[in-house]
């Protein structure tokens, strides 16, 4: 028998989908390095949801979350648990999507220590 999880219906929609569209804008093949660069300067590593939203790094190269005058940590911060839980579950999925070579040169960000 294969593992399926539970499918769990998001409670804040419009907050969800604005900070999952400005989460793949990030990682789209146009501003991963970007995001990555910034990341770096920072000291918050990859996995640390809580901390790259703290450090305002999604929204400094988002410019359409940027104009929208949210930043990504208030729309985290309205979410339900679970929807915070599915959020960072999504970012988790996202950052093993980068390309080997991405994550190679940023290998400072993506270490886990």
């Amino acid at each position: 028998m294969a593992f399926e999880q539970a499918q769990i219906d998001v409670q804040k929609t419009a907050e969800f989908e604005q900070l999952k569209a400005a989460i793949e804008r990030v990682f789209a093949a146009a501003a991963v390095e970007g995001f990555l660069k910034k990341l770096q300067s920072s000291d918050a590593r990859i996995r640390q949801f809580e901390k790259v939203l703290e450090a305002q790094v999604i929204e400094s190269v988002d410019a359409t979350l940027k104009k929208s005058g949210k930043t990504a940590r208030q729309l985290y911060a309205t979410l339900t648990v679970s929807d915070q839980a599915m959020m960072r579950e999504f970012y988790l999925e996202r950052i093993e999507q980068a390309a080997p070579a991405l994550r190679e040169k940023y290998r400072k960000v993506y270490r886990y220590y």
